[in-house]
């Protein structure tokens, strides 16, 4: 999944993960992404996205130009169910 996202020219788009994600049938509403651009309106050097499931576990992506080959991990949740640390976009599309 990550991998078809990452060789497309959407590769620097969260909303493009989290749209294959939601193809690959994980819970919208249980997501979070971080933004595609700086504060200063460039490409990140690398952004993260990431599905909570169940009450325990996180599957943990971050893709970028700092980040080689895309990278994923389960990881425990966070408190309150969240899976990144910081603040995320509005997944409201």
């Amino acid at each position: 999944m990550t991998a078809r996202v990452w060789s497309s020219s959407k590769r620097a788009e969260g909303r493009a993960y989290i749209d294959a994600l939601v193809a690959a049938g994980f819970p919208r509403e249980r997501m979070q992404v971080t933004e595609d651009e700086t504060t200063v309106g460039n490409p990140v050097e690398s952004l993260q996205f990431s599905v909570a499931w169940g009450d325990a576990e996180c599957l943990v992506g971050q893709v970028g130009p700092s980040t080689g080959d895309p990278v994923t991990a389960v990881l425990p949740q966070l408190a309150e169910g969240r899976c990144l640390v910081g603040t995320t976009r509005p997944i409201d599309w």
